[in-house]
């Protein structure tokens, strides 16, 4: 049977009513008397048109307000095939129906293959109160998928009609793409592009946050427009969720506006949802912000808290802990290094750069000497060392005595001696020619034949971007459109435009060179498992972070990765590569046994760990001594915050979760039985 309701005309309006104002049925929230002696109807949407709006009706003004009697419903017969409108009519309500308990009943169908471990953080979740949680996992397990999971379960519990997502504007495209084509969940990207569309759509005192239900932003773009803050005061999401979430801790003694920026969302919706597979640097003050966040009561002393005071706030796993699990998705990476025997060109540079003293740019007032910034750039390029030395120089010309000017002579000399490494000349960039045009190599790069076997080069220096831009796609025989960048300073837009295309099976690119911008949450394994370190990172977490692009959750290749290490017979350079290799070889170790290259600096901060490695170079410090430093710090500060529990794996999780009742054998059925239903009640319309 179906229910045809009978309405009739009453002014006895009630709380809870069902009535119909303008051809529309509305749910009455709430009523007030006027000062006209008329009644104010706060009422929320029902019927199609109008559903979820909210509105105020004055019955002076719309005098035919209709009010639904439930006990002037009037029963008629289903005159459909085998009652198919009535089926579909209670299939519908019982699809709405949102769960009682902590179950999974939904998340765990996305597009995807379910592992067990990756519904943990949405069990725990779901047994708190207000779902607030760090998902912390490791780089590659799939943090994005968990807090689908997540969003799923909570849509379905009708905990998520507004929701707003922070990302770093590179990551904005990917994350949207991921939630729609696994999960469904629409998110309206909002650009600064976007952003300013839609103020322009709306009157000039109307919150643009209110426009869309469902968005993603850029964190860097709300955090630069003071005028932001007035709207985010003023809005309330019913979640919102943090991508890389290390970035807006508090770090050193102020906060960064990307952290006051979290402070203040932290307070405007029930449930926030943080990821990061960093969010710890080593300083309990930096945690403790992150999970005053998420509970501002967890924590009384932001410098001494334990496991007890955290608990249920974040979940963190390794590769290692799931490890039976995703054999099948993750594969064995192959590491290889390629030395790069220095030509003469290179080996007289080395030597003018050691040899080089200067009297007023070594009085150290940075982070490190202007010798070691020197050697840093070389490493990376030629043109990045020409660089450095031409921004020194312009910096203080301006300002010049006696032991300046002879500091720009030595600069100028030894730009000189630079300049001489030709691409030619260029070691490195050689090997790396030789090594991608040899078909038969071991790294056995195909170029531009293979759509589905990309390259990735990583480089810090974007002078050595540039000059790999340049040069590469001759040499390689590439034309311009097989070869994308990607750095920092680029818009927005153009970002999320090269990450897309490269993740797209018809896009022509073959090659992404890229900085280390690129490096931080960006998917590129879906065409591509082969990444080459142009020049090696200073850090163990730019190790972690770049080769995780690749050498992640859902990888059906062997990653290889490819390291270009300069050789030369000077022994201060060469005791200062043996330095970046020992790094190479702790990444690896760290990946294979601890889970966390991080750890072992035991500092969790990139600017940190550089400035540790720049400090062994300055100082002479010996590969062996370097490595007898950090023998014994391996061990992940928040597994101490996790005190003796061992993290879960998904034991329990695959026993949790629970299928809707449904009146059909499946989607397909019930979307078929929709349609055809649709189609005669079309055809009796026309």
């Amino acid at each position: 049977m179906r229910f045809e309701k009978n309405s009739v005309t009453n002014k006895n309006f009630a709380p809870g009513s069902r009535v119909v104002i303008r051809d529309a049925e509305w749910l009455v929230r709430r009523i007030d008397r006027t000062s006209s002696g008329g009644y104010a109807l706060s009422v929320v949407g029902i019927s199609e048109l109008v559903k979820d709006k909210e509105s105020i009706f004055l019955d002076e003004i719309d005098t035919d307000i209709e009010l639904l009697d439930p006990a002037d419903t009037k029963l008629v017969p289903d005159t459909s095939s085998s009652f198919q409108t009535s089926l579909l009519y209670m299939e519908s309500l019982l699809r709405r129906t949102p769960p009682t308990d902590e179950n999974l009943y939904i998340g765990h169908r996305a597009a995807m293959d379910p592992v067990p471990y990756q519904l943990d953080p949405a069990i725990q979740a779901l047994q708190q109160p207000r779902q607030r949680i760090l998902i912390a996992d490791a780089v590659g397990l799939g943090k994005t998928l968990a807090c689908g999971i997540l969003l799923s379960e909570l849509i379905q519990r009708g905990k998520g009609k507004r929701i707003l997502v922070l990302a770093v504007k590179s990551m904005l495209t990917q994350f949207q793409k991921e939630m729609w084509s696994r999960f469904t969940i629409p998110l309206v990207r909002l650009d600064s592009a976007g952003i300013q569309r839609v103020r322009s759509r709306i009157p000039t005192n109307h919150n643009p946050f209110y426009y869309y239900d469902k968005a993603i932003v850029s964190i860097d773009t709300l955090k630069q427009n003071i005028e932001y803050r007035t709207y985010l005061e003023n809005a309330y999401w019913d979640i919102i969720v943090i991508d890389e979430a290390h970035n807006v801790a508090q770090r050193g003694k102020g906060s960064s506006q990307r952290a006051r920026l979290a402070e203040l969302l932290s307070g405007r919706s029930d449930t926030l949802i943080m990821l990061s597979a960093t969010p710890h640097d080593g300083r309990a003050k930096s945690f403790a912000s992150l999970m005053n966040m998420l509970d501002p009561t967890a924590i009384a002393n932001p410098e001494e808290y334990g496991p007890e005071d955290i608990k249920g706030l974040f979940i963190r796993r390794f590769k290692k802990d799931i490890q039976d699990q995703v054999e099948h998705a993750f594969k064995e990476r192959e590491i290889s290094k390629a030395g790069c025997m220095a030509t003469a060109v290179e080996e007289n540079a080395y030597d003018v750069l050691t040899c080089l003293k200067f009297t007023r740019m070594d009085k150290k007032g940075g982070q490190q000497l202007f010798k070691t910034t020197l050697e840093k750039s070389l490493f990376s390029s030629p043109a990045a060392c020409l660089q450095t030395i031409h921004n020194r120089i312009n910096r203080i010309k301006d300002n010049v005595d006696a032991d300046t000017a002879a500091d720009i002579r030595k600069l100028e000399a030894f730009a000189g001696a630079v300049s001489a490494i030709t691409p030619e000349y260029f070691s490195k960039y050689q090997k790396l020619i030789t090594i991608l045009n040899d078909k038969k190599s071991a790294f056995g790069w195909p170029g531009k034949k293979a759509k589905d076997d990309r390259l990735v080069i990583f480089t810090e220096r974007i002078e050595t971007l540039r000059f790999l831009e340049k040069y590469l796609p001759a040499d390689l025989n590439l034309d311009s459109k097989h070869v994308a960048i990607l750095y920092g300073t680029m818009s927005d837009v153009d970002q999320q435009q090269v990450v897309e295309d490269f993740g797209k099976e018809k896009s022509p690119i073959r090659l992404l060179i890229a900085s280390d911008v690129a490096s931080e949450g960006i998917n590129l394994h879906y065409l591509s498992h082969r990444l080459i370190h142009f020049d090696i990172p200073w850090s163990l977490m730019v190790f972690q972070q770049r080769n995780g692009r690749i050498d992640r959750y859902g990888q059906r290749n062997t990653p290889y990765i490819f390291y270009l290490v300069s050789q030369c017979s000077n022994p201060k350079i060469k005791g200062d590569m043996r330095i970046l290799e020992l790094l190479i070889e702790k990444d690896e170790e760290a990946v294979k046994n601890i889970g966390d290259p991080s750890a072992i600096m035991g500092v969790y901060d990139i600017d940190l760990e550089e400035r540790i490695t720049a400090e062994a170079i300055e100082q002479g410090t010996s590969a062996s001594e370097f490595e007898k430093k950090f023998a014994n710090k391996t061990l992940d500060p928040l597994a101490l915050m996790l005190g003796e529990a061992a993290p879960p794996v998904g034991n329990l999780a695959i026993n949790r979760t629970r299928e809707i009742i449904s009146l059909y054998p499946d989607d397909y059925h019930y979307l078929k039985a929709a349609i055809e239903v649709l189609k005669q009640t079309q055809t009796l319309q026309t």
